[in-house]
């Protein structure tokens, strides 16, 4: 990578109900996450965290509007997320931003597509993350940024940036998916999703998945790439807020990372769902950096 790789932290903890989420990306610089790209010979700037609104623990608790909680401050941090990633691609560097709960995605993401007609999104998750309110059975709008993104859902959330419309439906990957809603299964076999299950996964293997994976996006003009550490095992990443048994393996992720890096496809990235209060000796940060070491080209020998 001969980009200069800007580093935008996102500590916002709205779009689910537990806190330390908020406390994700410091835990991720803690566990040397700046040193590690710098080390592989990429020029790294911290950007430092953007500023969101204050947390009010009683609403935060207790708040929920037309099934979606928090929606003004998930919608507030979101549009001034889109505008920190814009001014980052527009200086000619590469975004990454490190989160927070997964609600950030409207705002990297919207972001992000300021700049490409034709954007590819892998969605490396546990999760599909396309409820609406009508299906969310939380109203937790962590569980809804990919459907909005694609442009249903509250106005204000398919408007972030100041546009809709941001992701295609078949420019989208879904990789990891072992926990969906009913709704978000008619979902994507109504509009027909490409999505890799873990029984997918265990069938063909991590290699065949990323490679299909980059074969299929290969003609967009950009790729983003959003990874929450819940797509892995929680035995590997226990410092996460919605843990699903039976995930991807740490080494698995390792490869899919290298071989993400190697295609040279991606053109942003987030990690998001690192949350410490919940973790065990900063584990999840500390895997979350070795996977963000190997996308940047990391390797042994």
């Amino acid at each position: 990578m001969n980009k200069t790789v800007e580093i935008i932290g996102a500590p916002c903890a709205f779009g689910q109900r537990k806190l330390g989420v908020n406390m994700g990306a410091d835990a991720m610089r803690y566990a040397g996450l700046v040193e590690r790209i710098e080390a592989i010979g990429v020029t790294v700037e911290d950007k430092g965290d953007i500023k969101g609104p204050a947390i009010n623990m009683k609403k935060y608790r207790s708040e929920q509007d037309g099934g979606l909680r928090n929606l003004e401050e998930v919608t507030e941090f979101c549009e001034t997320l889109c505008n920190e990633v814009d001014e980052t691609i527009q200086a000619g560097k590469f975004p990454l931003v490190i989160g927070g709960d997964h609600s950030i995605a409207m705002g990297t993401i919207s972001g992000v597509k300021r700049h490409y007609d034709n954007l590819g999104v892998i969605w490396y998750d546990a999760h599909g993350d396309l409820n609406v309110a009508d299906s969310s059975p939380s109203g937790n709008i962590h569980g809804m940024p990919l459907r909005a993104l694609i442009g249903d859902g509250h106005e204000d959330l398919v408007n972030i940036g100041g546009y809709k419309n941001k992701v295609k439906v078949e420019n989208i990957v879904l990789i990891g998916m072992r926990d969906l809603d009913d709704g978000e299964k008619k979902y994507i076999r109504e509009v027909g999703i490409k999505t890799y299950t873990m029984a997918e996964i265990d069938k063909l293997g991590m290699k065949t998945v990323i490679e299909e994976t980059i074969d299929y996006l290969k003609d967009k003009d950009g790729v983003h790439l959003s990874l929450d550490v819940d797509a892995l095992d929680p035995v590997e990443t226990p410092g996460t807020g919605t843990c699903v048994p039976g995930g991807i393996t740490y080494r698995e992720s390792h490869l899919a990372m290298e071989l993400l890096h190697d295609s040279g496809i991606v053109t942003s990235m987030e990690l998001v769902e690192v949350n410490p209060l919940i973790d065990v000796n900063n584990q999840t940060a500390n895997q979350a950096v070795g996977l963000l070491g190997s996308f940047f080209g990391e390797t042994l020998l």
